[in-house]
């Protein structure tokens, strides 16, 4: 089996699974009664059209990057971190506290510091499912999903009560927030609402790539994750390494909720979250779980995303529509996976490939 064949090989499945993505997802768009061409330019095209729109596109894409860089990790590593909505949600309470806590503290120590605690609090939270996978055998996906729905409940019981805004007491708007936070945590911003967060999201692609390729540590996660038995054998300590991969995992998620708060929004408020926790699973899974595929990936979720807002307005599809997508993106991905690591099927088409070619070779 020749090189060239198995990049033609790999790039026709790519092809083949992103148009069925595209045919299946036209399909529900003519079912809804949508007009398809103009739906698909509404999400996919309308975003790049101005510096506004891009720089929305740029705000959503990157809590999607720092959280799917920290799947990646976890996944690698051979444990499916689903629990990024709830890791971000503590990430997000473990930032707002401490900007609460120390208002007056300079913007050069309280920012690393909230930073620092949003990671603190989404690593601790990742801690709680990776302990039970390593000591119990505790499905992850079970855990995961249970401890999103407790930190859900507790990030909004905190906005109810020892974080809600006093003048919220007062005035009784209705809606569960903190205090806006002290300018000393805001993230700066590189043009219009587009901020700083940005250069953090790459910074940390380059950094788990060299991470997990580049050094001893990454190579022992990777080793566990795709071979538990002979890592075991090999001397690597696979129950450390699934606990230490999903708690880089919680800490990014962590991250992106500190990132979101001191870019954007400047104070807890609820729904801040926006899914980003699950969209960030598909972000990795199709970048490749890797960080330089993530990027770019995370800006076309971005797209997405964005462009679900413009739908309803402009061609009269519901901004939910997006996450149909999503789904059939999810199931368009494993299953081209699965194509590309069957070694069976792509011995039984490099054959029919060879005898093809044989056989046109002969009648010359």
């Amino acid at each position: 089996m020749t090189r060239q064949f198995r990049i033609l090989f790999r790039l026709s499945i790519i092809l083949i699974a992103a148009v069925a993505a595209v045919l299946f997802a036209s399909v529900i768009l003519w079912m809804i009664g949508a007009d398809v061409s103009a739906t698909f330019y509404t999400i996919c095209i309308e975003p790049l059209s101005n510096k506004l729109h891009m720089t929305e596109v740029l705000i959503r894409a990157i809590p999607l990057c720092i959280i799917a860089l920290g799947i990646s990790v976890a996944y690698r590593s051979g444990i499916i971190n689903i629990g990024g909505e709830g890791q971000m949600a503590i990430g997000i309470l473990s930032f707002t506290g401490v900007a609460l806590a120390f208002p007056d503290v300079p913007r050069s120590i309280l920012l690393p510091l909230a930073l620092l605690a949003s990671v603190i609090g989404g690593g601790l939270w990742g801690f709680i499912p990776g302990i039970l996978k390593a000591k119990l055998n505790v499905s992850e996906l079970l855990s995961t999903v249970m401890l999103n729905y407790i930190a859900a409940q507790f990030y909004s019981l905190c906005l109810r009560t020892i974080y809600l805004d006093p003048a919220e007491k007062v005035y009784g708007t209705g809606t569960p927030q903190s205090m806006r936070l002290t300018e000393n945590v805001w993230l700066g911003r590189i043009s219009g609402r587009l901020h700083y967060g940005l250069i953090i999201a790459i910074v940390l692609a380059v950094l788990i790539f060299f991470l997990m390729w580049k050094t001893t540590m990454g190579f022992k996660m990777r080793a566990a994750g795709s071979q538990d038995r002979a890592s075991r054998y090999a001397g690597i300590n696979v129950p450390f390494y699934i606990t230490v991969a999903i708690m880089i995992s919680g800490a990014f998620a962590g991250l992106a909720g500190g990132v979101e708060i001191a870019g954007v929004h400047r104070r807890a408020i609820e729904g801040v979250t926006n899914n980003y926790g699950f969209s960030g699973v598909v972000v990795a899974l199709f970048g490749g779980l890797h960080p330089f595929g993530i990027v770019p990936a995370s800006f076309f979720f971005g797209l997405l995303i964005y462009g679900s807002t413009l739908a309803p307005s402009k061609v009269g599809v519901p901004a939910n529509i997006v996450q149909v997508m999503q789904g059939i993106i999810i199931i368009v991905i494993v299953t081209a996976q699965m194509v590309l690591s069957n070694t069976y099927f792509q011995d039984r088409i490099w054959r029919k490939y060879s005898a093809l070619k044989a056989g046109k070779g002969g009648k010359k």
